[in-house]
């Protein structure tokens, strides 16, 4: 199977691409920056429509086509709205919302006709918000009512599944100030244990979907 993952040079997305590999099917990798591994992957910034589309188009193309996609990638900025600048916040909605909807409109001409699967990545914060995280929880809860609407779309021509993950031991709160990094007692998954989650729902066979799944440390705060 050919399996698209935007955000496979690193954390839940690399992590995916490596599951997907062992599995014996075809990562597809879309990033800002080129994997370290050997995966077929084109370069592109999410919050740019076009680059995405053109990603997509191009990875599609060269693999003859798309068995899913897995929208992986994703972007923060922390801080009391009045203090995150407009630019930063904007652009965690352009990567995280918009650039899910532009990677799957874009596949969905070669997912229909492979009956294929897209699984989208949300968050415990699309579903329970948290102060100093507007940008994140906005993005986030517009990927669960964007997955949600999409499965009622598309039910019977393409398989949807909401992954709602909690924290994970990546990169991804790297750089922050320590306010808003995970405490010790935190206790963040393995973003590989999250990963088999995906290859357990795209393992599906066509017309069975695993609808949502939330994955979360047993010990984070962040659900329930």
């Amino acid at each position: 199977m050919n399996i698209l993952i935007t955000g496979g040079a690193s954390g839940l997305g690399l992590a995916t691409a490596e599951a997907v590999w062992k599995e014996g099917w075809r990562p597809l990798v879309v990033d800002v920056r080129e994997p370290e591994q050997d995966f077929e992957h084109a370069i592109a910034d999410l919050a740019d429509r076009g680059q995405a589309e053109r990603a997509v188009t191009e990875l599609a193309e060269r693999a003859g086509g798309l068995d899913a996609v897995v929208t992986a990638a994703g972007i923060d900025a922390c801080g009391r709205l009045a203090d995150v600048p407009a630019d930063d916040w904007d652009r965690v909605i352009m990567v995280n919302l918009l650039g899910t909807a532009s990677v799957v409109r874009a596949a969905l001409p070669y997912l229909t006709r492979s009956r294929g699967k897209v699984v989208t990545c949300a968050s415990t914060l699309g579903l329970r918000p948290l102060s100093d995280a507007s940008a994140y929880c906005a993005s986030k809860f517009g990927v669960v009512g964007f997955t949600r609407g999409l499965a009622v779309e598309l039910r019977g021509q393409v398989g949807v599944t909401l992954l709602i993950p909690g924290g994970m031991r990546t990169g991804f709160f790297d750089g922050r100030p320590e306010q808003y990094r995970p405490g010790p007692e935190a206790g963040l998954n393995n973003p590989a244990d999250v990963a088999q989650t995906i290859v357990f729902a795209l393992g599906q066979p066509p017309g069975c979907e695993v609808r949502e799944l939330v994955v979360c440390p047993s010990t984070e705060t962040s659900w329930p």
